[in-house]
């Protein structure tokens, strides 16, 4: 195997490559290679090093040591111009796309034909037309971004990245907001594209996706190379092994929890997003349910309804038995004993700017506050410290600044502040999303944990596995409207699947 390996190109070498951030070594003396015409998968859990890793290549930022060698010649400035001169391109997570601007307009956005200051829009129309024929996007040029689901955005930005020659493409969590058609799709470009020559570098949490794609793994543990598998080595268990450092025997770990009374009860719920549809059921007390379903069902509305972040149309929603809530804003569930953590943590969950303490504090600053509306610090830095301590999250002290967090470690700081005002009714919208193995497994168990003490867990997932192995009972969306009820002995992928796609 040695001599087939040695007989590929090698395109990228990486030695011994260091970062460090204030108070955080991100990378300590990590190598790495990638040959031409190669998927190579990095993976390792959040806080691994990975981003920094894909930055520092595509000349996002400099290293603080170490060399990159493209074709044998060591890459003197580390920018990325320098990059894109090489044929570097990173794709990054949130896409980088003008979304008031056509397709063909974002494909060459910077790089325009024209002269004498005129974009020359016929030439863009063409040049841009043969970009995305090679990945086989069926789109008008002069189609606006921003009237595109989110799927075709990602292919416009391969079709970018193709117009300046790329040789490298990077590519950090590119399905995590994808349908599985979408995903399907875009492995079919990514195979393709290897055909062609081009080399992939692909960072995902899924592993199932590592598996299907990747021809090497390479793996990263707290900044540093944790391993390496080649394709017949590659699956789940091994990966998860490196990324860990240790055998993870059994990720759903469920026991025995006493189910009480209902503590959520909706009845004929009808939300803005889908106004045709009326939503019933119930959650007891002590009870983990799951809602599945397609992207566009409807899940994330029906989460955000129930918060109060979007008024209801009709219905009724009751909390432990109570009176029928009026849901004018957040404020009302809050005040009923409801908490959400939401989709996105970043735009929805955290302020970014502001440190962990006086993040996790955000939920109960009203409640905690002293006379005359002054900040209670002792309270604050009294909820900081408990939640950091019970919710492990790494970090060096409660005033690092959240932004610079792992998204494991920040998806910690959301829940933390929603679970410091001791909810009844806790509300996830895909808590364990773009998060490593190891994080997904602590809130997992936390999860669990909440659920033993009587909490009422409603979760919106969008991963299969996820929704089998925590859920006791789930509730499939098609649509707008419940399509079905599973309950924990009818669990099983074919019966979600066709629950969700509308088969009864």
């Amino acid at each position: 195997m040695g001599s087939e390996q040695e007989s590929v190109p090698l395109l990228i070498e990486v030695k011994g490559l260091g970062k460090s951030f204030p108070g955080v070594r991100a990378l300590d003396c990590v190598d790495l290679k990638l040959n031409k015409g190669e998927v190579l998968a990095v993976i390792g859990e959040n806080g691994a090093g990975k981003s920094t890793l894909m930055k520092i290549l595509a000349g996002v930022q400099p290293p603080d040591q170490g060399e990159i060698r493209i074709d044998g010649k060591t890459l003197q400035a580390v920018s990325v111009e320098a990059a894109l001169d090489q044929g570097v391109v990173l794709i990054h997570q949130e896409l980088n796309l003008a979304s008031n601007l056509s397709v063909g307009a974002n494909v060459f956005l910077g790089r325009e034909p024209g002269q004498w200051g005129v974009i020359n829009s016929k030439k863009i129309r063409v040049e841009s037309r043969k970009f995305l024929d090679m990945i086989g996007l069926d789109v008008d040029p002069d189609t606006l971004v921003g009237d595109m689901p989110i799927g075709r955005q990602q292919m416009v930005e391969i079709a970018k990245a193709l117009s300046v020659n790329a040789r490298v493409l990077i590519m950090d969590e590119p399905t995590s907001s994808l349908s599985l058609a979408e995903t399907e799709n875009l492995f079919k470009v990514i195979k393709d594209l290897r055909k062609r020559g081009v080399s992939i570098i692909y960072i995902s949490h899924r592993l199932g996706e590592v598996k299907e794609l990747a021809d090497r793994v390479t793996v990263l543990r707290d900044g540093e190379n944790a391993g390496e598998l080649a394709k017949g080595e590659i699956d789940h268990d091994a990966m998860v092994k490196l990324m860990v450092g240790r055998e993870v025997a059994q990720l759903y770990e469920r026991s025995r929890h006493e189910i009480g009374e209902v503590a959520l009860s909706v009845e004929g719920l009808r939300t803005a997003a889908h106004p045709a549809h009326k939503l019933s059921f119930e959650v007891r007390a002590g009870e983990i349910v799951g809602v599945a379903g397609l992207v566009g069902a409807g899940r994330t509305e029906m989460m955000e309804t129930l918060f109060g972040v979007s008024e209801p149309l009709a219905g009724e929603i009751r909390v432990h038995g109570g009176e029928a809530l009026e849901l004018k804003s957040p404020r009302d569930a809050i005040e009923a004993g409801m908490a959400l953590v939401p989709e996105d943590r970043k735009s929805q969950g955290l302020i970014l700017d502001m440190n962990v303490r006086e993040n996790m504090s955000l939920a109960s600053l009203d409640r905690d506050k002293k006379i005359a509306g002054i900040l209670n610090k002792k309270a604050e830095a009294r909820i900081s410290q408990t939640m950091i301590e019970q919710m492990r999250i790494k970090t060096p002290n409660d005033e690092q600044v959240v932004r610079f967090l792992s998204g494991g470690n920040q998806q910690k700081v959301v829940v933390g502040k929603w679970l410091a005002m001791e909810p009844k009714v806790l509300l996830l919208d895909e808590p364990t999303r773009g998060i490593d193995i190891g994080a997904k497994q602590e809130i997992y168990a936390l999860m669990e944990d909440l659920a033993k003490k009587g909490v009422a867990i409603l979760f919106v997932s969008s991963e299969m596995e996820e929704v089998l192995g925590v859920a006791d009972r789930v509730l499939v969306m098609h649509e707008g409207g419940i399509s079905g009820e599973l309950s924990r002995g009818e669990l099983c992928e074919e019966a979600v699947m066709q629950l969700a796609t509308g088969v009864v």
